[in-house]
């Protein structure tokens, strides 16, 4: 698996390191032999630290996160959650799609957030667009906890953006050209 690092206010020492690569080693049982890509950031703000993990595999991606007072008792809490979402993840497509879940390549480039008036440009993220249903776009927002996803519908090859409003119930974006 490979692993990349990303450290926000703080230093990542040898320790963490290697205890983060056993760590997420043990996922690659999951991922046959494709390799997985996986983006670490490690975050401190005031008094606590926060861990995030990202994992690409194949255009497919699964991210935990967690808060506490150490960035080692984050890994702990982190990897079952990662581990369960990965479970899920295959369970759910191998029933609809026949193992071929994990088989498109994705390029992974960056984040990209925008924030509301008067905030600053905080992160960018760039990705592939695969085409898939409204049904695979939802599942797809649900596995990764976000409350917007954008994706390329299959059918009439345009770009839709899936989002959660107030009410808990989906809306959807279908742009004009």
């Amino acid at each position: 698996m490979k692993i990349d690092y990303v450290a926000r206010n703080c230093e990542i020492s040898d320790k963490l390191r290697k205890i983060t690569e056993q760590k997420l080693n043990k996922l690659d049982k999951y991922f046959g032999d494709e390799q997985a890509v996986a983006k670490v950031n490690f975050k401190k703000q005031s008094s606590f630290f926060t861990t995030e993990v990202m994992l690409d595999y194949c255009g497919n991606f699964v991210r935990a996160t967690a808060d506490s007072d150490n960035f080692y008792d984050n890994l702990d809490a982190v990897l079952p959650k990662l581990e369960g979402q990965i479970r899920k993840y295959r369970t759910k497509f191998d029933k609809h799609h026949k193992n071929a879940a994990f088989s498109d390549n994705a390029e992974f480039k960056g984040e990209k957030q925008i924030e509301e008036r008067r905030s600053n440009l905080v992160k960018e993220k760039k990705f592939k667009l695969k085409p898939m249903t409204l049904k695979e776009a939802q599942e797809e927002m649900e596995l990764l906890g976000h409350t917007f996803y954008v994706f390329l519908e299959a059918k009439t090859n345009t770009v839709q953006i899936l989002y959660l409003r107030n009410d808990g119930d989906l809306g959807l974006i279908e742009p004009e050209i």
